[in-house]
């Protein structure tokens, strides 16, 4: 990949709901992070979701590291998504929700545990590891729900508000987590979030819609 070409191109990406027209159109570097910012209803999340795959455009293209991945399946576009609810499994435990896919694409068990020990260790969640979901406090759900994405090592992370469902001071605590952990591991992430303070702290930049 030539490294003047931008590693994620969002190119008139556009999706009609009725007379509601929603579009975006830019680009991100390697582990560059920006933040979509608007009220709710402004179509934040649908940008999101075609992107991830999850709702096919009317119009436009998105390319990944080169690649033309608009009309790809979603597991074939190497994209992880973090959820405002985390998505976790209720009926497993930490460890299993982390291994989940790494089990999915069937690698050998020891490599699984491995890898899984290697990142429970990493957000320092590893004495959890046999806890059960409705067991952890919300920041705890996020660290899993974020070990779990990387675990197949995604080439750009989605964020779907992941902090607006947490009170004010737990919040400012995830957002510099949430931070720290996208400068150690450097992976290329976008974040929507109507609030313009998390998004600003978050991001290198800004795309209000």
């Amino acid at each position: 990949m030539n490294t003047d070409t931008p590693f994620l191109q969002v190119i008139n990406l556009t999706k009609n709901f009725g007379e509601k027209k929603i579009s975006a159109n830019f680009s991100l570097k390697k582990s560059e992070t920006m933040a979509i910012l608007g009220p709710s209803g402004s179509g934040k999340s649908t940008i999101l979701s075609m992107i991830a795959g999850l709702l096919v455009p009317d119009a436009g293209s998105v390319f990944l590291d080169g690649i033309d991945i608009t009309f790809l399946k979603p597991y074939r576009r190497n994209i992880g998504m973090v959820f405002q609810s985390y998505a976790l499994f209720p009926h497993l435990n930490v460890f299993d929700n982390v291994a989940f896919a790494l089990k999915a694409k069937k690698e050998k068990k020891e490599e699984i545990e491995a890898q899984v020990i290697s990142l429970l260790k990493k957000f320092e969640i590893l004495d959890l590891k046999k806890r059960w979901v409705q067991e952890l406090s919300g920041g705890e759900k996020q660290r899993v729900a974020l070990a779990r994405t990387l675990a197949v090592q995604p080439k750009l992370i989605l964020f779907d508000e992941p902090l607006s469902a947490l009170d004010a001071d737990l919040r400012s605590h995830l957002a510099e987590e949430l931070k720290d952990f996208q400068r150690r591991e450097k992976y290329c992430a976008i974040y929507v979030t109507h609030d313009s303070r998390e998004a600003q702290f978050l991001a290198d930049r800004l795309y209000q819609i």
